[in-house]
């Protein structure tokens, strides 16, 4: 539907699907990412042992999803039906408390529910805000790309950002913002950081 231009870039973390892409264009990659399911540490439901082949590991993940309540959160990263989850008979429950991904942690470690989805940059910031507290049971997705979202009207803009973005990325600025904000993502995502830090 129409709703009113409130400004010109979306500058959050905005996951790269196709459904979007059909209403906005993206900048170049900004950051990557993933979902995860996590559960409180005291959990009884255990982490996956990886197999070395991320779809075997998907699969066996959402064996997971049947051992108990699960957050998911409808038209974003976290929907369940992006990663043909939904209708499954999971346990799936719609976290609706706020908009906000970094809820989801302290709701699941109130015991509000056993697990949750997660996508790996705030699981990353909460591994270490919530440490002891949660751990990861395995990756319900393959490995995703953020990038900025503009009007389709306005390429001009978006060649602006990719340009200062690829500055960023040359002169050393990016790959410090990254370690001092999400420290450990070099470490889920080596090939990612290795390209966009030109192999320092």
């Amino acid at each position: 539907g129409k709703r009113e231009i409130r400004g010109d870039i979306i500058g959050n973390g905005l996951t790269i699907f196709p459904g979007r892409q059909k209403v906005i264009d993206y900048s170049i990659p900004t950051f990557p990412s993933a979902v995860w399911l996590l559960a409180r540490a005291d959990s009884p439901v255990q982490p996956i042992k990886p197999s070395g082949d991320l779809l075997t590991d998907i699969r066996e993940t959402k064996k997971k999803l049947s051992l108990g309540k699960t957050f998911v959160m409808d038209n974003s990263c976290l929907d369940p039906r992006l990663y043909d989850i939904e209708g499954k008979g999971y346990p799936l429950h719609r976290f609706t408390k706020s908009t906000n991904l970094n809820d989801i942690v302290p709701a699941v470690v109130k015991s509000e529910s056993e697990m949750s989805l997660l996508d790996v940059p705030d699981l990353i910031v909460a591994m270490e805000k919530w440490s002891g507290q949660i751990k990861v049971i395995g990756p319900i997705s393959e490995q995703q790309l953020m990038g900025a979202g503009f009007r389709k009207t306005s390429p001009a803009l978006r060649q602006a950002f990719d340009e200062f973005l690829v500055q960023l990325q040359k002169d050393g600025t990016y790959m410090s913002l990254v370690k001092k904000y999400f420290r450990a993502a070099p470490r889920y995502h080596p090939e990612f950081f290795k390209k966009v830090s030109g192999g320092r």
